[in-house]
């Protein structure tokens, strides 16, 4: 079934990385106790989501061509201790959802039909355990309880409520609340109003003992079906459980609007953006610039944000990038001309507001991609490929000159790398000749053009850029702070409408 996009970007991404920060685990970590008993999770997703003014509910609105509900199903089934996750769908969804798992591999998931109202589709999620003929639903100690519009849930928080709903019978994820809370009059005005500071937002995740929610569904009214919001107060009315409250971190924030989905996508693109692997050949221009570049790289935590805007000028399309001021570079403007070989980066006078990067680059440098160095290509999403265009190289076709980027494609197939996340190749030509780009023959651009969109539908973002070398060092200098903030531009954006484009430095 074809659902309809809600969201401007077009390729598919593994959320697995966003929870990267589990690594680093909080020093209020619970003494890192092991979870020894059958843990499970029930995902309601049968909501139309109104308020996201969209004709496709949001759970399934996608980004990077991946489905929302993908992403919050693999922060569950990336933990070895979380055994089933049961996502509860409506009936016109069923197919739909089914896709999806078999699309993006889940492995872990089973669906089933929901219910006119969200505690009915809770129910019915918990309803699936109790099938002793079905063998993917085995019955859990704890269960957690998660909206699958929450996809950034982190490993520490997951398990804190699952160790604490065993302790207790039930925990829930609070946050202060930001706005204060008042009471209105049946004439409209104002009532009385909450004092904040004794208050918490209750959040998702929640997890309960498996037998103490179920009896709590099993004794509910019909009206706590109907109108009902909170699981834990189900706990507490039906079987006298007290949660215990856990603060969340700012990440447990819900897609609930349109603009939601944008911040989402915001998040993807800048945790993709982490780390790089620079690949260089075994000319010594090469493992130079591959140092310099690298050195320049880990410390992008000193340049500003570099934002793509794209304009129009008469008979040409431009783009003006925000470079860092402070780091010796001027606004560039990319001017792209329908006559044009290849685009250009031009220095140009223009300002444009530029924000801090949150966080360093990491990246690694390797001499070629070989079969010796499968552990790089498999670890991360961004990849430098560097080659020297020599002077005795001028005859040299476009095609041989980036062969080892097509062998960094044909290992990505194989391996299915890209299946999952979106790949970004940029090429840098270290040019060693007097040749500009605007004087390569047609058909070696439209080598790197075809290369570009073929990969495309791979999965893979193909980016040139053209450095030309000069032995003036503070030029060099300079060459080589353009070609990072580019870099830095094209892995941050991601931008698939400048895949194919020969950039200019």
């Amino acid at each position: 079934m074809q659902q309809e996009r809600c969201s401007s970007s077009d390729r598919p991404l593994d959320p697995g990385c966003l929870q990267a920060r589990d690594a680093e685990r909080s020093a209020d970590r619970p003494a890192c106790a092991p979870v020894d008993f059958p843990v499970a999770v029930v995902l309601p997703a049968g909501g139309s989501g109104e308020r996201v003014g969209l004709p496709t509910p949001k759970q399934f609105c996608t980004i990077f061509n991946r489905p929302l509900i993908s992403y919050t199903i693999q922060a569950f089934e990336r933990l070895p201790w979380i055994g089933t996750v049961v996502v509860v769908v409506s009936k016109e969804n069923h197919d739909l959802m089914l896709n999806i798992v078999q699309k993006f591999n889940h492995t872990k998931v089973n669906v089933i039909h929901g219910g006119t109202t969200r505690h009915r589709s809770i129910f019915n999620g918990l309803q699936a355990f109790c099938s002793t003929s079905n063998s993917l639903t085995p019955k859990p100690k704890v269960v957690i309880i998660h909206d699958a519009v929450r996809p950034f849930v982190e490993e520490d928080l997951l398990l804190k409520i699952t160790l604490a709903a065993k302790e207790q019978g039930a925990s829930g994820a609070i946050r202060p609340l930001v706005s204060t809370i008042i009471a209105t009059s049946s004439e409209g005005y104002l009532d009385h109003s909450l004092e904040r500071a004794k208050y918490r937002a209750s959040e998702m995740p929640q997890g309960f003992l498996y037998d103490i929610i179920f009896q709590a569904y099993q004794r509910c009214s019909e009206f706590d079906f109907e109108f009902g919001s909170e699981c834990l107060h189900l706990a507490l009315q039906y079987c006298g459980v007290n949660a215990k409250l856990i603060e969340g971190p700012p990440t447990l924030w819900k897609v609930t609007y349109k603009r939601d989905l944008a911040a989402a996508e915001a998040i993807i693109k800048e945790t993709l953006s982490r780390s790089a692997c620079i690949i260089a050949g075994a000319e010594a221009e090469a493992a130079e610039l591959a140092k310099t570049l690298q050195k320049n790289l880990n410390m992008c935590l000193h340049y500003s944000e570099v934002k793509l805007k794209v304009g129009t000028i008469p008979g040409m399309q431009v783009v003006r990038l925000a470079l860092d001021k402070n780091r010796n570079g001027l606004p560039s403007t990319f001017i792209k001309g329908s006559s044009s070989l290849g685009a250009h980066f031009l220095l140009g006078n223009g300002g444009l507001e530029s924000k801090p990067v949150r966080h360093k680059m990491e990246t690694d440098v390797i001499p070629c991609a070989k079969e010796s160095n499968a552990e790089y290509l498999s670890k991360t999403q961004n990849f430098i490929h560097l080659s020297v265009c020599q002077r005795y190289m001028h005859t040299q076709t476009t095609g041989s000159n980036f062969l080892g980027v097509l062998e960094m494609v044909k290992h990505f197939e194989d391996t299915d790398h890209t299946r999952l996340y979106p790949v970004v190749i940029v090429w840098v030509q270290l040019n060693m000749t007097k040749q500009s780009v605007d004087s390569q023959k047609t058909d070696e651009l439209a080598a790197f053009r075809s290369l570009a969109s073929e990969v495309i539908q791979g999965n893979v973002l193909l980016y040139g850029i053209q450095i030309e070398h000069t032995k003036v060092p503070e030029q060099w200098e300079r060459s080589v702070e353009r070609l990072t903030q580019i870099t830095v531009a094209l892995i941050r954006d991601r931008n698939a409408a400048l895949t194919g484009q020969l950039l200019h430095v």
